[in-house]
């Protein structure tokens, strides 16, 4: 049975940083590209990240580019997120997710095959 644990959120002030972990099972970890995904109270499920397969390739939305990283080790069936510089507005659940395919496509939600359960970030002093 596949699945995709978040862990790795909590509260930061304003300017931290956290890292998220996305651990994966059940499915070949490194046939698929991962994506990140965050959903604030009453927003729409936002894509921020994805990385292919071999992490040639990252995107990132524009409003983390340069504070975010992902990475993965496919070794570990493990991704990460590196959240840098953070700001009130990151304030969201976030969501690692199995991508459809080994490249990454754009970040609409029908990009993605699978969800993980998410796990609470908030920045706040």
């Amino acid at each position: 049975q596949l699945h995709l644990v978040e862990s790795g959120g909590g509260l930061v002030q304003p300017g931290g940083s956290l890292r998220l972990s996305c651990a994966a099972s059940g499915f070949t970890f490194w046939h698929y590209a991962i994506y990140w995904f965050r959903q604030a109270p009453g927003k729409e499920r936002e894509g921020i990240s994805c990385i292919d397969i071999l992490s040639s390739r990252t995107n990132y939305t524009d409003s983390v580019k340069g504070r975010f990283t992902a990475s993965r080790n496919n070794a570990k069936n493990t991704a990460w997120l590196q959240m840098n510089s953070l700001k009130p507005e990151d304030t969201a659940v976030y969501y690692c997710a199995k991508g459809q395919s080994a490249a990454c496509s754009t970040f609409a939600v029908e990009s993605v095959a699978s969800w993980g359960q998410g796990t609470q970030v908030t920045v706040s002093s």
